[in-house]
């Protein structure tokens, strides 16, 4: 029997994915837990129209996030941070405040988990750090530590 799968199972498959299982394994646990619908043509349908609206959905979000990547790469954004006569930096810079630095600079909103530093920053310069979208995404931000 094949069923479409509402919720992920174990051992079978993914939400919104078409399986074939036993006719029982269906009929006493998969429908009446709720995990899965029978696989007719009205839900083929329903499911086929599911999948072309996720598809538009994460097309739009790509074309946003290629946007944001863009207008990231233009020019490094500019952190002030408080120094020592030496040219160090008291503290260091944060995932945090390069976030603060491109809602403020660039005008995108951007969680700072996704934020990771490569080099450490002691000093005034130009460093990179990178920012990973998500469904593969992700791009090296270029930024400047100067003085205050």
């Amino acid at each position: 029997m094949q069923v479409i799968l509402i919720q992920d199972v174990d051992n079978l498959g993914g939400r919104n994915e078409l399986v074939t299982v036993k006719n029982g394994y269906a009929r006493n646990f998969l429908i009446p837990q709720k995990l899965a619908v029978e696989g007719s043509p009205s839900n083929m349908k329903q499911l086929a129209e599911k999948l072309k609206v996720k598809a538009k959905k994460e097309a739009v979000m790509l074309a946003e996030v290629t946007k944001v990547i863009d207008k990231l790469k233009e020019s490094p954004v500019k952190i002030g941070a408080k120094t020592g006569t030496s040219g160090k930096i008291f503290g260091s810079v944060t995932s945090l405040q390069i976030a603060r630095a491109i809602r403020d600079q660039k005008g995108y909103e951007i969680d700072r988990k996704r934020i990771t530093i490569v080099d450490e920053v002691k000093e005034l310069g130009t460093y990179k750090a990178s920012i990973d979208f998500g469904a593969g995404k992700s791009t090296e931000l270029e930024f400047e530590v100067i003085g205050e």
